[in-house]
């Protein structure tokens, strides 16, 4: 038996949901410089990228000097590792990648669902199972997105404030948490309809075998 409209859309907003999370996830222009300055000493960062031209310890407590793009984890930054990775930042880090985690997990339940049958045993359980995955998924990547918002272009954290915007990548992370969370929705919508019809074909086998 065929999947529901309902089903087929939150299968489709899984997918699209997914490619935009990991573009998201994977690339460093969560916020960047707007191209404005001659000479910027931040260009970039992503949730574990960063790109500096110059830059140096805001504190000139060193007097190292940071070049192109490098994990945020580098060995090299542990100068300034107070300074990149501020508490904002890292509890969006943590809470967009359980977000992608979930969704990896979530990706894999949708494929059990394209190909499990309305007849299975645990095809309820399933639409339950992904449509609470995604849900909390969605909700992760919200709370992420909602923290770096709130912090991410603020005057205390990279040099040049004024000059640096939210970027393409973190716009791909709100869509995407956006559309996770309708995919939830839709799938825990689609495990309840199945409930009731579950419910009603028993109730009408009940009222059979009572007039029998």
């Amino acid at each position: 038996m065929g999947k529901s409209r309902t089903g087929k859309t939150a299968v489709t907003c899984t997918i699209l949901a997914f490619i935009l999370v990991l573009i998201a996830f994977t690339t460093p222009n969560w916020l960047q410089t707007d191209g404005k300055l001659e000479n910027p000493k931040f260009i970039k960062i992503g949730l574990w990228q960063v790109c500096f031209n110059g830059f140096q310890d805001i504190r000139h407590l060193y007097d190292t000097r940071f070049h192109g793009c490098w994990w945020v984890f580098e060995e090299e930054y542990y100068i300034i590792h107070d300074i990149l990775l501020p508490d904002f930042f890292v509890a969006t880090q943590f809470f967009f990648t359980l977000c992608m985690t979930l969704l990896l997990i979530g990706g894999l339940l949708t494929a059990l669902y394209t190909c499990c049958s309305r007849q299975h045993k645990k095809y309820q359980l399933l639409l339950w199972a992904t449509g609470a995955n995604l849900t909390l998924s969605a909700i992760c990547g919200i709370i992420a997105v909602i923290i770096f918002g709130a912090r991410g272009d603020g005057r205390v954290w990279m040099p040049n404030w004024e000059h640096n915007d939210i970027s393409w990548s973190y716009a791909l992370a709100v869509v995407g948490s956006f559309i996770l969370l309708t995919a939830g929705i839709l799938f825990l919508i689609e495990a309840r309809r199945f409930k009731k019809k579950i419910e009603r074909i028993l109730g009408k086998e009940h009222k059979t075998h009572t007039t029998i």
